[in-house]
């Protein structure tokens, strides 16, 4: 019985393990391969920002040489 009331406390208090462990370790697999993803899409971004901005700088220093 003092086991048992133990275990309810500890649930209680909190700091025992949530009811649900399986439920909140797939969402943390969810949220990581979410993660994984964005981080993907953003470095994509950043290289697609880089190619535009050589090609902006070349563009530039094209219509200054045509301007001189």
């Amino acid at each position: 019985m003092s086991e048992t009331l133990g275990q309810a406390a500890w649930e209680a208090s909190g700091l025992g393990a949530p009811a649900d462990v399986e439920t909140l370790t797939r969402r943390v697999i969810e949220l990581e391969q979410e993660i994984f993803e964005l981080r993907a899409e953003l470095n994509e971004r950043d290289e697609d920002l880089a190619a535009t901005r050589t090609t902006n700088r070349e563009l530039m220093a094209q219509l200054l040489r045509l301007n001189s």
